[in-house]
């Protein structure tokens, strides 16, 4: 029985040592969102120390000069970080007496309770007493006070995941503990500042798929808060892009043609996939602040962009973003939905050396024959949509000095090249290119004929200059 009560013993003084040691320090645990939110903090109150027995100050000189209660820091002007070399200035720390058993002690008429203080390496008074025993005192029981960090200092400082320790030494004998460590606890925490739900980009010009060099579309400015050391990580939702056409036929590019990099040089520039891969350049450090930033853009290039992104219609993935601590223990998604929206788009354009088309009847072999011409690359087309190509007049009939005359429009024929198609001109559109498939500045060979009859009905008539005008336009398909 003496070997068992002894051995009840030894448990009861070793547990009880424990408990005494963890509640010499204080912690104050700093949320997430006071750091994100660089939003000043402040404590409940909170017990730093205990008094047992004292109910008055301490009195030197026949009780006429007060012994000031105060705290000094033996370890120095910082709080130093546990695990790294990271460290915050005292500075960042404010606090004030809030109660002694359960409220503030007597000032008389020369004591005062100071503001707000930081921590130093000098001893700073936390009361000032007032100058005579006789006119004030405090309870027993909890010395408690209001911590508080100011907004500005969660921007002007780093405050990284784990605990900043700071070594404090009080005073007062009967105040207990008359050693303690300030520890602020900070979060492990990663959360993106800036929601990018959809990214619209529009192409509105046919100038965007002339570029030489690599098309860049800018996403929307990413910033991330964090505590933690973390890097980009990133996949697209599906390994194709999804496309709808202008006139609602569905299709699909591939993703990898796409690729996802930085306006500098944050991101490492790779083709995307359905798989995630790690875009960091270098890891994102924690930094003043607490948050990073970067601008992400996608890359296309110029032979891509033209060949896979430019029938006119939408074009849409998601890009997941996933921001993940450089240990792998936490991370934040940011899913973004890119939607490449290109309007229908057309052009025809006529060179200047292609923009009269002259007919000389000199001989009688052209007035029996008829005569035809081919204008090489007389029209430039650019058209994103199926299309089809139609050819007319402004009038029904030829010119001469501004006048009408007898000579119909449909004696000239128009045709393109490589087509057995020959549209007698008129003021009524005539189709004479069908079924065009999108097309990015094709030059097109113009066929223009006055066959025999129509030359043979010129015979008689005035040897002078008739002309008109002939307009190209699309009609989509």
């Amino acid at each position: 029985m003496k070997k068992m009560k002894a051995f009840l013993t030894g448990i009861f003084m070793v547990l009880c040592g424990s408990t005494a040691t963890k509640a010499q320090d204080l912690y104050l645990s700093i949320p997430e969102n006071n750091i994100f939110n660089r939003s000043e903090f402040t404590s409940v109150p909170t017990r730093v120390m205990v008094n047992a027995n004292r109910t008055n100050w301490d009195y030197t000189f026949f009780g006429l000069v007060p012994t000031a209660p105060t705290f000094t820091s033996v370890s120095g002007p910082t709080f130093t970080h546990t695990t790294s070399s990271s460290t915050l200035p005292s500075s960042i720390l404010l606090w004030q007496l809030e109660s002694m058993g359960g409220q503030l002690p007597a000032t008389g008429f020369s004591g005062s309770l100071p503001g707000f203080q930081s921590f130093s390496t000098s001893a700073v008074k936390w009361f000032e007493p007032p100058s005579i025993s006789i006119a004030g005192g405090f309870n027993r029981g909890n010395i408690n006070f209001i911590f508080k960090i100011p907004a500005a200092q969660f921007a002007a400082n780093a405050y990284r995941a784990g605990n900043y320790s700071m070594d404090i030494s009080q005073n007062y004998n009967d105040f207990t503990p008359r050693n303690f460590k300030t520890i602020l606890t900070i979060p492990s925490s990663i959360k993106w500042t800036t929601t990018s739900l959809t990214k619209y980009i529009e192409i509105s010009s046919l100038n965007d798929y002339r570029i030489a060099g690599t098309k860049v579309l800018s996403l929307d400015n990413a910033e991330i808060a964090h505590t933690v050391d973390f890097n980009v990580w990133a996949k697209t939702a599906a390994a194709n892009i999804q496309f709808t056409s202008s006139k609602g036929a569905p299709g699909t590019r591939n993703i990898a043609a796409i690729k996802l990099g930085s306006n500098g040089s944050t991101l490492t520039t790779k083709a995307l996939s359905a798989d995630f891969q790690n875009f960091s350049t270098t890891n994102f450090s924690v930094v003043s602040g607490n948050r990073n930033s970067f601008s992400p853009e996608l890359y296309v290039s110029a032979e891509d962009f033209k060949t896979l992104f430019f029938e006119a219609g939408t074009y849409t993935f998601e890009l997941n973003f996933n921001a993940r601590s450089t240990d792998n223990s936490i991370n934040s998604l940011q899913n973004t939905a890119v939607q490449l929206k290109v309007l229908p788009l057309s052009e025809i354009t006529i060179p200047s050396s292609g923009r009269n088309v002259n007919f000389n009847f000199n001989t009688a072999s052209q007035y029996t024959n008829g005569q035809s011409q081919m204008i090489p690359n007389q029209i430039v087309l650019s058209n994103n949509e199926n299309f089809e190509l139609y050819v007319k007049s402004d009038e029904n009939y030829f010119k001469k000095g501004g006048l009408q005359t007898d000579i119909n429009s449909n004696l000239l024929q128009i045709g393109v090249d490589g087509s057995s198609v020959n549209a007698p001109l008129s003021k009524t559109p005539q189709k004479i290119l069908f079924n065009g498939t999108p097309v990015l500045d094709r030059g097109l060979n113009i066929r223009y004929t006055i066959p025999a009859a129509g030359a043979q009905s010129l015979v008689g008539k005035e040897n002078t200059t008739y002309s008109i005008n002939v307009y190209y336009s699309f009609t989509a398909i």
